[in-house]
């Protein structure tokens, strides 16, 4: 039995919506759990499929947790497998992160190559050099990461800035015996929050927010969490403010850090939007006209890619044409085609995308390709005549907590489906 989510035509929308924790800060603040000796308690966690996931994960290594109701707690302190098996780790790529923490502490690991992964093709090499350089001899073998060696500090220069590999390292660092430099590091929240909950637990790190940090290593000695809360996921709030956007709607999202989403809010500005902005809500104010805008996708403070499926679908209905540019990732405009199923006009040159609009959308059977192309099908589906059904919706799950809940509080008229396949 599988499930689709249906929507029907739902113009307009209003009220409301409150923001869950981040998916991209909680995955790795979990992995970074490896490096604890005591219970560690986690609030304002999701409750979505990849939390759980890297749970399974956790749990097969030999850790115990609780969770419920947005509360987490968790203690790693019998882990007794050192071995993150193909099983769990191929239904979610960050799985990578347990290789830095659990190769600090234990020396000796395997991880599963996440799946799909391509070595040289994708960022993971970035992770191997890293620890390469601090002193792991590491081998891939059947399809195994085997990692082992007692990690000493170093001076690490990314070629290029990956946000998981920033973290891998940043745990392992934080177990290693001497200083760290990680030079040209990630700068997102969520690698500011994870550097503050080390920070927090004992571990002395400089640099915190630039693209230079410095990490003096516990030499083994495990480390002492405190209660932590996860920051709101930004890209959540910029998911709903793009429903209120796409259906000219006036929504506010609440619970979140409007600072986090200033390089989301620039470009809704140029397409038209207003914003009301308080401490912890962010409402948008309807457009006169929704207008084209070019975007291209960069690192944290500029636009996120995974905010660009959803201004393409918005960009459906701006009036004249949009040049979406995505640099971080290839195979990212898969949804383009199927936005084009509902009558959208979007050309793809390589990494640019061409998006004429108005378009006038009407529902047909579309399919889910990632976590972040199926909140622009819903989106697209909002404003598409008639009903829109989207299928393999589990990518959906990954990374959004409620979101049927919270769509129809905003006034969506949408319903998840069974359906029998052969």
């Amino acid at each position: 039995m599988y499930k689709y989510l249906r929507i029907k035509h739902s113009p307009k929308l209003k009220g409301s919506v409150k923001i869950s924790g981040a998916k991209n800060s909680v995955l790795p603040v979990i992995a970074a759990s490896i490096l604890n000796k005591n219970d560690f308690y986690l609030d304002n966690v999701p409750e979505v499929a990849d939390v759980k996931t890297l749970l399974k994960l956790l749990k097969n290594l030999g850790s115990e947790f609780e969770f419920e109701k947005n509360f987490l707690k968790i203690n790693t302190e019998n882990i007794n497998n050192t071995t993150a098996v193909y099983e769990i780790v191929k239904t979610m790529r960050a799985s990578i992160l347990v290789l830095g923490p659990l190769l600090a502490r234990f020396h000796d690991c395997k991880v599963s190559l996440p799946g799909g992964c391509a070595i040289g093709a994708r960022p993971v090499d970035l992770h191997l050099k890293a620890l390469s350089l601090m002193g792991a001899d590491i081998k891939i073998q059947n399809g195994y990461i085997h990692a082992k060696g007692n990690l000493k500090g170093s001076d690490i220069i990314f070629d290029k800035i990956t946000v998981t590999g920033t973290e891998n390292i940043l745990m392992a660092a934080s177990l290693a015996k001497g200083k760290t430099r990680i030079i040209n590091a990630a700068k997102e929240p969520e690698i500011i929050q994870l550097c503050g909950i080390l920070k927090n637990a004992g571990v002395n790190i400089e640099g915190i927010g630039s693209d230079e940090i410095t990490i003096y290593g516990s030499d083994g000695e495990l480390l002492e969490f405190k209660k932590e809360t996860i920051i709101p996921d930004r890209i959540e709030a910029g998911t709903y403010l793009a429903a209120g956007a796409i259906t000219n709607s006036k929504i506010t999202v609440k619970d979140v850090i409007p600072e986090h989403l200033e390089g989301i809010l620039v470009k809704f500005k140029e397409m038209g939007f207003s914003f009301e902005i308080n401490k912890n809500k962010i409402t948008l104010i309807p457009a006169k006209e929704i207008k084209p805008v070019n975007i291209i996708t960069s690192e944290y403070p500029g636009f996120p890619t995974d905010m660009q499926a959803q201004i393409m679908a918005i960009a459906t209905q701006a009036n004249g044409v949009s040049i979406i540019e995505e640099r971080l990732f290839e195979n990212r405009f898969m949804h383009a085609q199927e936005l084009n199923r509902l009558g959208a006009d979007i050309s793809i040159n390589g990494k640019i995308a061409n998006v004429k609009g108005p378009a006038k959308l009407f529902g047909a059977d579309i399919m889910a390709t990632d976590l972040r192309a199926s909140s622009a099908l819903i989106l697209a589906g909002l404003v598409a005549k008639g009903e829109t059904n989207i299928h393999r919706i589990y990518h959906l799950f990954r990374g959004y907590e409620n979101l049927t809940e919270k769509f129809k509080a905003l006034g969506a008229n949408m319903e998840i489906l069974k359906e029998e396949r052969p």
